[in-house]
């Protein structure tokens, strides 16, 4: 049991004992450098308190780097992802300009009579008929287009005009089964009639005797008759010659130059002034130009 009236050292004298021990612990180090050992010793025991204490603001400071870095990381990924997208649109496009511009240079380079003038024409559409191989392009009697042109491309003959408005034409194409070209064998000269055979890969030439000398993988031209085609243009290949015993002709069938189903673009082209004068809409009418009267060169009219 604590006694009532006990005896101690009072309070403002243990203080200021403290104070004159602390000051003397002051002067006396700082003057003699007797306490610099102890210092090392306890700044040593204490340094894991100083790294412990300092633990949780190095892993806040280390998640909250990690969350903005994360952050930035995904808004680059995003932004690197649509701009990948843009340019693979653009690759895209680049392509496609490149091959159109490919198809007009080959067009405008195609074997053409320099004194000749040129136009390309994009077919717009084709025709739903299944019996009629036509294929609608842009241009018209606006453009001096008229009934009989010639239409070509890079690879050879496409067809020739059958009718013309003021800002399309229609173009019946060669393997149409109305439609008639008069051609030659480039190997050695021989003439004859190719005839549409009603599908768009498919030519004959009818009233051949066995004995012609015409080869599987002849090439066919123009051959100029008829004053509709000029001389020399590519019409077709030989893929088959076929003759049966009794008959009085062979069977011969031929493989147009033209890829007719893949064509977008044709290149129309005029023999001379007269021809285009004939189409052009100041001097005919649009009436009289659309009356399609189409000349082969086999004394076919459409």
């Amino acid at each position: 049991m604590k006694p009532i009236f006990a005896t101690s050292t009072s309070l403002q004298l243990r203080l200021f004992l403290a104070v004159i021990a602390s000051f003397s612990l002051i002067v006396f180090d700082s003057k003699f450098d007797s306490f610099s050992n102890v210092r090392l010793y306890l700044n040593t025991a204490v340094s894991p308190l100083i790294y412990a204490a300092d633990i949780p603001s190095e892993m806040l400071k280390g998640v909250s780097n990690n969350v903005v870095s994360r952050r930035d990381l995904r808004k680059k990924v995003a932004e690197q992802k649509d701009q990948l997208f843009t340019q693979q649109v653009q690759l895209l496009e680049f392509k496609h300009l490149k091959q159109e511009n490919k198809r007009l240079r080959a067009l405008l380079n195609s074997p053409v009579h320099t004194d000749q003038r040129k136009l390309v024409a994009e077919i717009i559409t084709v025709n739903s008929d299944p019996f009629s191989l036509q294929v609608v392009i842009n241009k018209g009697a606006m453009e001096g287009v008229y009934i009989g042109q010639p239409v070509l491309n890079e690879q050879g003959v496409v067809g020739q005009i059958v009718d013309v408005a003021a800002t399309y034409s229609r173009v019946l194409l060669i393997s149409d089964i109305s439609h008639g070209i008069p051609v030659r064998v480039q190997r050695n000269d021989i003439r004859a009639i190719a005839n549409g055979g009603g599908e768009l890969n498919s030519l004959n030439l009818p009233y051949m005797p066995h004995s012609t000398d015409i080869q599987v993988g002849d090439v066919l031209v123009t051959s100029g008759l008829g004053g509709v085609f000029p001389e020399g243009y590519p019409v077709a290949t030989i893929s088959e010659f076929t003759y049966q015993v009794g008959q009085p002709y062979a069977q011969v069938e031929a493989k147009p130059a033209v890829a007719l189903e893949r064509i977008r673009y044709v290149l129309l082209v005029w023999d001379n002034d007269d021809n285009a004068s004939e189409g052009d809409p100041a001097i005919k009418d649009l009436d009289d130009v659309n009356e399609p009267q189409l000349e082969t060169g086999k004394e076919k009219t459409l």
